[in-house]
């Protein structure tokens, strides 16, 4: 049994395909509301100068596009008031910036403009250690001893509270799987993290992410878990709205869904042996 969360929207398409009919219930629409995708992740061993927002609004329950959301002015300003400006993709939604300074500890302000609104929010960049090198593999893991299993260690510092996100994508995973995690029990200790699956097959390529975040981050990952249901990924339709850290200056009723976080990233790969 996995240790990482998966995505509930796996369950719901593998039910979907298993019947004969699908029946479409009809949902009320409630009006578009802007989202704010805001992560700015700076990957080990990199600059982390090229970093991307997404805005985009929510959507009928139904809809298979996202709608994207252009002609916003997006800024983002350090501890030393200097700024660094996003600029859309034209069409896109997305905005861009190429000379974005990343550095652990600094406390940064964002800034959207859009219609007439600005929505703020502020957040600090977290580090994170790295992935060591010595991942264990086991062929008779999981929870029945029927999957095969990887576990990746990482040194907690002890110096301070630690919040970890965690993304693993895999050829078996239709979606990349997430866990939140603390260190209240790990304090300054090598930690490890497994990720289990009986179709793993040798010469797989299993792709590990390992994010510093904030423990509001840390407890927004989680509210947003639960209200998308027990065992449950974090990013699809969710019955319940949690909102970020996001707030509206001008309108503080229109709020935005989505956070703005920044984190050190440690990445690292594994291949499936035999």
């Amino acid at each position: 049994m996995k240790d990482i969360l998966r995505y509930q929207i796996v369950s719901c398409c593998l039910l979907l395909l298993s019947c004969t009919k699908v029946v479409e219930v009809g949902l009320e629409t409630a009006p578009p509301r802007l989202v704010i995708d805001a992560s700015i992740d700076w990957v080990k061993g990199t600059t982390g100068q090229e970093q991307k927002i997404k805005l985009s609004t929510t959507t009928g329950y139904y809809s298979t596009t996202i709608p994207t959301v252009s002609g916003a002015d997006i800024v983002v300003t350090n501890a030393a008031n200097t700024v660094f400006s996003f600029v859309e993709n034209p069409g896109t939604g997305e905005y861009i910036c190429s000379n974005f300074h990343p550095a652990i500890g600094e406390t940064y302000t964002l800034k959207v403009a859009l219609n007439g609104e600005t929505y703020t929010a502020t957040e600090t960049c977290i580090g994170v250690p790295k992935i060591e090198d010595n991942i264990a593999q086991h062929n008779d893991g999981g929870f029945g001893g029927d999957e095969l299993e990887i576990t990746y260690y990482y040194q907690d510092n002890g110096q301070e509270e630690n919040h970890y996100l965690h993304r693993i994508l895999s050829p078996v995973s239709v979606f990349p799987e997430y866990k939140a995690e603390d260190d209240e029990n790990s304090q300054g200790k090598l930690m490890q993290q497994y990720f289990s699956d009986k179709d793993l097959k040798a010469g797989d390529l299993v792709n590990i992410r390992l994010y510093g975040i904030s423990r509001r981050y840390y407890d927004y990952f989680r509210k947003l878990l639960a209200a998308s249901g027990a065992g449950s990924g974090p990013f699809q339709t969710t019955p319940g709205a949690v909102r970020g850290n996001i707030i509206n200056q001008s309108h503080f009723e229109n709020f935005a869904y989505g956070y703005f976080r920044l984190s050190e990233v440690a990445v690292k790969d594994y291949t499936i042996k035999q």
